[in-house]
């Protein structure tokens, strides 16, 4: 099993370097020939050599299947496995191995990371065949995946934060792949801006178990974590509870990666990117971190009753803010980004209600049905010569038939439709927020079923604006819509498959009777937290209250969208100010820019203007050594290179000293 491990994390890195390096280089006598063979086709002399794309995705598709072998192995036999890469940081009584833990919760989340991963890269292999940069494009793809892999193996707060930091490294280079662009540089930048927010926090976490544990190991960690509970330290001279310390600022990192309230601005514009990568970083893998996080940390987090209030607080808040804005916005993958930010606030809640199984249960399921959509919206995109805007499009079923029904299975799974993936998971959450009885649980409950309702508004808004409905393309588009080339199809049939079946096979083993054996050590819940046996026995009408929330969303959805186009605009006239805050995302854009980035950016130009050019500038080079320069300047003038210039400044200097003797020996 260590070599499967091995092979799994470390293919996709070798696959980036190698496309990454070589990719370029080394074909480039090979493709000039090519391009003097083909000088016909336009194409084919801007593109680099596409071995790349074929080696990266191979590679992924081993590493997938390998993880698949892994996944059944570990459930089966129960067991953990630890496997030593190499000896990483001795300093003092730190010691950090590069090690790689694989145990349930390890194990899902290489299933999810590598499949969605392989399937992306294969659908790149269509969606970037004209781009001019592929094999860079598949060199940052796979770096990504090797960094997830990186923060899921982890064995140690340290590794992980390698990881972590490496994913944030990639998501900004992917975010700003179109570097020409002003909006995806900004894009990039912001994700990278907001996320060290997060990372601070998490950081400043991983200081302080350190500080109090003397070790970030997660087995000495968490075996040493219950003396710990209810002892408090000073921190900035307050006197705060250890563990709720830690693990709120272990949950401020993970509030930056999983875009949750306050530090969600990022996540929306890093649509930017091309849909691919909107499908790998924002659906499946780089925002599930801070999820994985919470729960790997479980043991620490079972400890504090006050952060998991926060957890859940936060996550309802989330789940409900971006459902919200979902409603009214315009752009195909804003809807679906603001979608995902949503359903994460839905796994924060379970998290936060101590139901650690059910979030990582959603987080499988969601991989596929997100992903799903994300790249159905590329087929659309693709189709529509690069339109993202839901108002230009409409009526695009007759023309994109496999596409609108891969669209609509991943629409039925995130709204909750029965027997769907997303119908297992996220009734689950509602159940369990419900079965928490506390003041957070209850508020968890309402906010989740009102988010749900709007989800499935959405959803099918999405659904109807663009595939339904008259069209709203110039002539000349709707002439090009065309089916996407199968090498971008299959992918979409696989997480089809996923997002139908996902639910009804795993939901034993995450959530049923037999999730204690299934996940084992890899989550802990306190022993009076009985949250998965009481999620089983809510009232029924909680166990309906999604499906009627899903019911009326899709009903105010077709009125809208289908029986009657003119309510939308009219609705929006009569409550503009409503419509405007929501379309303006609640003006938490506008809110930093005014508190943090103006601020900032002032300052910056004082310093720049008043301390580095008046100041330092003026007294500086401007200043004192200026003068020293002409002063010097003139001084050399003298040295003029002729001797009897020189034998005449000695002769005055003889003349000048005879003088001064004379006088002054005469006193």
């Amino acid at each position: 099993m260590n070599t499967i491990f091995l092979l799994i994390v470390f293919l996709p890195l070798l696959g980036a370097i190698v496309a990454g390096v070589f990719g370029t280089a080394l074909l480039r006598g090979t493709q000039d020939h090519a391009a003097h063979a083909h000088h016909d086709d336009d194409h084919h002399h801007d593109h680099g050599p596409s071995w790349p794309m074929y080696l990266t995705t191979a590679f992924l598709m081993i590493s997938a299947v390998l993880a698949w072998v892994a996944f059944f192995d570990v459930a089966i036999h129960e067991q953990t496995y630890k496997v030593h890469v190499l000896d990483f940081i001795r300093s003092g009584g730190m010691a950090a191995d590069w090690a790689f833990r694989v145990d349930t919760l390890t194990a899902v989340m290489l299933v999810v990371v590598t499949t969605v991963s392989a399937l992306v890269h294969m659908y790149s292999l269509g969606y970037m065949s004209h781009d001019l940069h592929p094999q860079r494009f598949f060199s940052y793809l796979s770096l990504f995946t090797f960094a997830m892999l990186m923060l899921v193996t982890s064995d140690n707060l340290v590794q992980m934060f390698f990881g972590w930091e490496g994913v944030g490294l990639a998501s900004y280079l992917l975010i700003g792949f179109w570097y020409k662009k002003p909006s995806a540089n900004a894009a990039a930048i912001k994700a990278f801006v907001v996320n060290r927010v997060g990372d601070f926090g998490f950081a400043l976490g991983i200081f302080a178990t350190f500080m109090i544990f003397g070790s970030i190991e997660f087995d000495t960690i968490f075996a040493a974590a219950p003396e710990q509970a209810g002892k408090t330290m000073t921190f900035l001279n307050w006197e705060v509870d250890v563990m709720t310390t830690i693990c709120l600022l272990l949950f401020m990192g993970a509030m930056g990666k999983s875009a949750q309230f306050l530090l969600h601005t990022w996540l929306p514009d890093a649509m930017e990117g091309p849909t691919p990568v909107s499908a790998l970083i924002h659906a499946a893998t780089m925002v599930t971190a801070g999820v994985f996080l919470v729960a790997r940390m479980s043991p620490f987090f079972e400890l504090s009753h006050t952060a998991l209030t926060v957890v859940t607080v936060i996550g309802a808040i989330t789940a409900f803010f971006a459902a919200t804005v979902g409603l009214v916005q315009n752009d195909i993958k804003r809807v679906i980004a603001y979608s995902t930010c949503s359903q994460l606030g839905y796994m924060f809640v379970a998290l936060g209600v101590g139901a650690y199984g059910v979030a990582i249960f959603h987080l499988f399921t969601h991989a596929f049905f997100k992903a799903l959509l994300f790249l159905g919206s590329g087929s659309v995109i693709h189709a529509m010569s690069d339109e993202q805007d839901m108002r230009n499009m409409g009526g695009l079923m007759p023309h994109l038939k496999v596409t609108w029904a891969m669209m609509l299975i991943g629409t039925l799974a995130l709204t909750g439709f029965p027997l769907t993936a997303g119908y297992f998971s996220k009734d689950a959450i509602i159940e369990s927020a419900f079965a928490a009885h506390g003041g957070a649980g209850t508020f968890g409950f309402w906010l989740l079923v009102i988010a749900a309702c709007f989800t499935s508004f959405y959803s099918w808004r999405l659904m109807f604006m663009t595939f339904h409905g008259k069209a709203r393309a110039s002539r000349d588009v709707m002439n090009h819509v065309h089916e996407s080339p199968q090498v971008m199809l299959i992918p979409l049939y696989v997480l089809a498959v996923g997002a139908l079946l996902a639910g009804a096979l795993f939901k034993a083993y995450f959530i049923g009777h037999d999730e204690a054996l299934f996940w084992g050590k890899a989550l802990y819940r306190a022993p009076e937290n009985n949250i998965v046996e009481e999620m089983h026995h809510v009232p029924g009408w909680v166990v309906l209250s999604p499906f009627v929330a899903m019911v009326i969303g899709f009903g105010v959805s077709w009125l809208f969208y289908i029986r009657r186009p003119d309510l939308p605009g009219k609705l929006a006239a009569a409550n503009e100010p409503v419509y405007q805050f929501l379309l303006n995302k609640w003006y938490f854009d506008e809110l930093y820019d005014l508190i943090f980035v103006r601020p900032a950016k002032w300052l910056g130009r004082f310093l720049w203007k008043q301390g580095d050019g008046w100041l330092i500038d003026g007294f500086g080079p401007d200043g004192i050594s200026a003068r020293v320069m002409d002063t010097t300047n003139r001084i050399v003038k003298l040295q003029s290179g002729f001797v009897y210039h020189y034998a005449f400044a000695m002769l005055i200097g003889v003349v000048f000293l005879i003088t001064w003797f004379m006088f002054a020996g005469a006193h």
